[in-house]
């Protein structure tokens, strides 16, 4: 412990695995494992075809390529603390290390949100000026569009370690999760947290919660475009092409919700639905969104079967 008059501030924190499973541990690495190994391949195969693959070289894919390199941050973020304490029970961790993979977590699901907002708004002109749609999304507006959520993310993020490193803690140290959030980590000070708990909320409702609003105020413009077609065949074809990233946006934005909620609200939860919610929120996109498009896109699948054919 670090003694400046009455300012304390820990030297490090405890993290937490699967509260109440702990003797499981090494059983529950399994799928753990599993869902990390599939985030990480799976990703790394949607870059290495757009990359690879001439014709995927398009506005839309470039954006998945976005969000693919995200979801392998998320993953990178994660996989050493939470695997750490499943395999080595390490559940220590700095205080400085903490505030930095804090950042880079929040950092990157901000910039996740940005991404799949910045695919709506291409299945937007996609579907309802498909004529326009190489001039309006041209490869100079996409490298803007990823500077721009980059900047976003880091610039309205950076005062939230600033932020934690000012308070008094108490004597807990044990954080609910196996990495580092910003709720978890400002409920264990001694000191008055109305800052944090202000700057969180304008943050989490000016970015994430507009950039959701914007999501779904884009597929009412494309289901109204999508209706007003003249045949049935020709509406479900337009809308299908928007399947996989409905699915994306949805299997980001629940659990994301919930955590927020409960983190916020849901102090009589029990501490198992919070750390699986937890769990949900920041394991499941990455693992799920290159399986998604794999499986919907014919042109992600095809590529993936040309490099398999190639390589055998």
């Amino acid at each position: 412990w670090e003694f400046n008059g009455s300012f304390y501030q820990p030297s490090a924190f405890l993290m937490m695995g699967i509260p109440g499973l702990e003797a499981f541990h090494h059983w529950i690495s399994i799928p753990f494992f599993l869902l990390y190994f599939i985030a990480l391949l799976g990703n790394g195969m949607i870059l290495f075809i757009i990359k690879k693959t001439q014709s995927l070289h398009e506005p839309m894919y470039y954006l998945l390529s976005m969000l693919a390199v995200t979801d392998l941050g998320l993953a990178l973020c994660t996989l050493p603390t939470t695997m750490g304490i499943f395999w080595f029970n390490l559940r220590r961790i700095g205080f400085d290390a903490c505030l930095a993979q804090m950042y880079f977590i929040h950092i990157l699901s901000l910039s996740e949100s940005s991404v799949l907002l910045a695919m709506a708004f291409d299945r937007f002109v996609a579907v309802s000026h498909p004529l326009r749609y190489p001039a309006i999304l041209a490869k100079s507006t996409i490298i803007k569009i990823g500077l721009a959520i980059i900047l976003r993310s880091m610039l309205s993020l950076l005062p939230l370690p600033f932020l934690l490193k000012r308070l008094t803690y108490c004597k807990k140290t044990e954080l609910s999760h196996s990495f580092c959030f910003h709720p978890d980590i400002m409920n264990l000070a001694c000191a008055d947290i109305k800052v944090n708990v202000f700057y969180g909320m304008i943050i989490l409702l000016s970015t994430v919660g507009m950039d959701f609003i914007f999501i779904v105020l884009s597929y009412i413009l494309i289901i109204k475009t999508a209706i007003s077609l003249a045949t049935k065949d020709e509406c479900l074809k337009t809308l299908n092409t928007c399947v996989s990233h409905i699915c994306a946006v949805l299997i980001f934005f629940i659990p994301m919700i919930g955590l927020s909620m409960i983190h916020r609200f849901g102090k009589n939860i029990p501490p198992l639905v919070n750390t699986l919610v937890a769990y949900t929120y920041l394991i499941i996109p990455p693992a799920l969104n290159p399986i998604i498009y794999s499986i919907k896109s014919s042109h992600i699948r095809g590529a993936l079967l040309r490099a398999l054919r190639k390589k055998s």
